[in-house]
């Protein structure tokens, strides 16, 4: 298990969290991977929950961004705690989303933290050109790294709020109707991630429109 000291730590929306670790020597994983945190402080180093990587493979730094959760006694709560100078331990590393091809992104809240280093990958690479990006989130304010995405993707970054009308972005939830007016290629691949319901929904919408099964990716 490796020591993680805290370089940085910030919010970046009103509970998610966006922590820079130092980055263990030889340590390796692919873009969209995460691992398990435990937070090294009495009583808490047996508590350990799955985290992504939004740094990539080759940066000096970890970085990960985590969304928070105040109405229970957690670790994520636990993490509001934190500063700089104090230490994380870092387990294994898993993870079935990772880059398979160009295609759409489909994310649902903090369900954005695996896309996010694939999406920087490419960016870094050059391959960003046709890869698209449909994010739900309940408010404008709760769209994580917003100007980066949209630096990244232009108007293929796409964004539907289902807590809040506003002139910028879309109202509701994904749906098959949203999906069809914002998909034309149904031969990409497909990587959803998000809560349960919202994965299982998309999933659902994606084969009624025609997708195939071996073109969408899902954690597990």
């Amino acid at each position: 298990m490796n020591t993680l000291e805290i370089k940085t730590i910030e919010k970046i929306t009103p509970d998610v969290l966006q922590i820079r670790t130092n980055k263990p020597e030889g340590l390796e994983f692919k873009p969209g991977q995460a691992t398990e945190l435990f937070i090294k402080k009495e009583n808490w180093e047996e508590q350990g929950r799955p985290f992504t990587f939004t740094s990539l493979p080759d940066d000096s730094d970890l970085e990960f961004v985590i969304k928070t959760y105040t109405s229970h006694d957690g670790v994520t709560d636990k993490l509001l705690d934190l500063k700089v100078g104090d230490e994380l331990l870092q387990n294994e590393i898993f993870g079935n989303i990772y880059f398979r091809g160009e295609g759409t992104f489909i994310a649902g809240g903090a369900g954005l933290t695996p896309l996010i280093a694939i999406l920087r990958d490419r960016q870094r690479n050059g391959g960003n050109e046709t890869n698209k990006l449909i994010f739900a989130n309940k408010t404008s304010k709760d769209i994580i790294l917003k100007d980066e995405l949209r630096e990244m993707l232009s108007d293929r970054f796409i964004n539907i709020l289902s807590d809040e009308k506003t002139e910028e972005f879309a109202y509701g939830h994904i749906d098959e109707s949203f999906l069809k007016q914002h998909i034309i290629n149904l031969n990409q691949k497909f990587y959803v991630c998000g809560p349960d319901p919202m994965i299982e929904s998309v999933v659902s919408d994606l084969k009624a429109l025609g997708v195939e099964d071996e073109n969408i990716i899902i954690e597990g």
